[in-house]
């Protein structure tokens, strides 16, 4: 069985979205967020709907890339819509179910928030996937660096991050051996009661959890050998802002803070 892409997944190009200094792709992520909560209308969410898909062209990613990330949360956008459009005695209601009732303007705010945490996850996708991890840590390193004074191990922070990253891709791997594994010895995984189906789980699970202990143990020991040390730590390449990384900065930030003070 192939090993499906994970959402998020770092997507290798050489866009001008790609070239961008990682620390300007978060704080760009940010301020996109800031303006999806900031905005209280469509007008706004449309806005922040065409700065995800202008950002997408430039990045020249395939789509399925992009929203991937919106699978996984499904149940979520499924629910968010349910509650948003429940209402308790609604005079106005379209549809009744006893003390409950749907009206137009609720199903209008079910599906203005699903839009609002659609386009969340997907413009915090477009980060990752131009971004490789190794280049996200050290970004999340630099923006982090103040807080030394503070007595943060910044660089200890950073590197959990990076170490977390590259496990996702292994752990997937991995339970994709097992299930394969299990599958070929009969097991079943979608039949039954929700007792069956954990029972089902548990051969996967456990060697699972105990193949990615031996992988840390493996890597601790590793990096004990190495000597590792997390402060002042040295890196092959020194990532530096372009004149166009700080154009690109100033003015996507501007232009997303404007939007937030002056659409509905």
């Amino acid at each position: 069985m192939a090993l499906q892409a994970l959402a998020g997944q770092y997507v290798p190009g050489d866009s001008a979205v790609h070239r961008l200094d990682a620390r300007v792709k978060i704080a760009l992520g940010v301020a996109y967020a800031g303006l999806l909560f900031a905005v209280r209308g469509w007008p706004g969410l449309a806005a922040g709907a065409v700065v995800a898909i202008a950002a997408a062209i430039a990045a020249s990613v395939p789509w399925r890339a992009l929203s991937r990330g919106l699978v996984p949360i499904a149940w979520l956008l499924a629910l968010t819509f349910v509650l948003n459009s429940l209402a308790w005695n609604g005079a106005d209601a379209v549809v009744a179910l006893g003390p409950l009732g749907v009206s137009a303007g609720g199903l209008a705010r079910g599906a203005y928030f699903v839009a609002r945490i659609g386009l969340l996850v997907f413009g915090t996708s477009l980060v990752t996937v131009t971004t490789p991890p190794v280049a996200l840590t050290d970004a999340l390193a630099r923006i982090m660096r103040p807080l030394r004074h503070l007595r943060v191990p910044v660089e200890d922070v950073a590197m959990m991050f990076s170490i977390a990253l590259r496990f996702i891709p292994i752990m997937a791997e991995e339970a994709d051996k097992i299930v394969t594994a299990q599958r070929a010895r009969g097991a079943v995984f979608a039949e039954g009661g929700l007792i069956r189906r954990t029972k089902a789980w548990m051969p996967v699970l456990i060697p699972l959890f105990v193949g990615l202990f031996r992988r840390a143990d493996d890597l601790a020991m590793a990096m004990e050998s190495r000597c590792y040390v997390g402060v002042g730590r040295t890196r092959m390449n020194e990532a530096l802002m372009r004149p166009a990384d700080w154009v690109v900065l100033v003015a996507g930030v501007t232009l997303m803070v404007a939007a937030a003070i002056l659409l509905p």
